[in-house]
């Protein structure tokens, strides 16, 4: 039986989406009308870890395949139905100018170099493929990946921690990036690509709603309005839409 309580990975790899809910319902719709077409073509999760999009991409592509850098994980994803292979997001085991939709979720925040993985993105992609991206936004009030104190890793919601200048943010996190959108714009500057939409989502807290529905739908409604606003800005994640050129 696979062991879905935080792993001894967490801080190194996040904890995948092991529930399928409105939260996870809602980004697969973003993805799909991102992609077009391009859903039904190519498809590489880079970055699947239990398969649960994999799985659903696979429904309408002609070949879909997941990238994992751990076994457990990919073992998991293959059970569900897709190809999966190890291997790590710098160093993609594919062949220039294969898909037409790369998915990267909340994966490019644990990748040792995040801009060689941004190449490598770019280089398998066609041209004229997208590549659908969801990372943190550093303007987010938590830091969702927990925090290291005093040596020991602590799981968990913490707040504030982005908000404090990166050396000292980076020494509570170390384990794992953050992103403004300047960031992202110099992670693929001087890439053969450009940028079809960008935009920032809050979550859809799921959680909250399973405890108390009321409050949590209430919650939900909120914020994801407020993605209508120029208060996006503190919202979960970044999702931008990337096409080569």
């Amino acid at each position: 039986m696979i062991d879905h309580n935080p792993s001894s990975k967490a801080a190194l790899r996040g904890e995948p989406s092991y529930v399928w809910r409105a939260g996870q319902e809602r980004r697969l719709a973003m993805i799909r009308q991102a992609a077009g077409e391009r859903v039904s073509g190519y498809v590489l999760e880079d970055g699947c870890g239990v398969g649960s999009y994999l799985a659903r991409l696979s429904e309408n592509a002609s070949l879909a395949v997941g990238l994992e850098i751990e076994l457990e994980r990919a073992v998991e994803a293959h059970a569900k139905g897709p190809s999966t292979v190890g291997g790590v997001g710098e160093h993609l085991p594919f062949p220039d100018n294969t898909f037409d939709l790369v998915l990267s979720h909340e994966v490019l925040e644990h990748v040792q170099d995040d801009r060689q993985a941004a190449c490598e993105i770019t280089r398998v992609l066609k041209p004229g493929g997208r590549l659908t991206l969801f990372v943190p936004n550093r303007g987010y009030p938590f830091e969702t990946h927990g925090h290291y104190w005093k040596g020991t890793y602590h799981f968990g919601n913490t707040p504030l921690i982005n908000y404090l200048p990166r050396r000292w943010r980076d020494r509570l996190a170390p384990h794992v990036n953050i992103y403004t959108g300047k960031d992202l714009e110099r992670l693929f500057s001087g890439l053969p690509v450009k940028i079809v939409s960008r935009t920032i989502i809050f979550g859809a807290y799921d959680n909250i709603i399973a405890r108390r529905p009321a409050l949590g739908k209430a919650l939900r409604a909120i914020l994801q309005w407020l993605e209508k606003t120029p208060l996006r800005g503190l919202g979960l994640s970044h999702f931008w839409v990337i096409e080569k050129n």
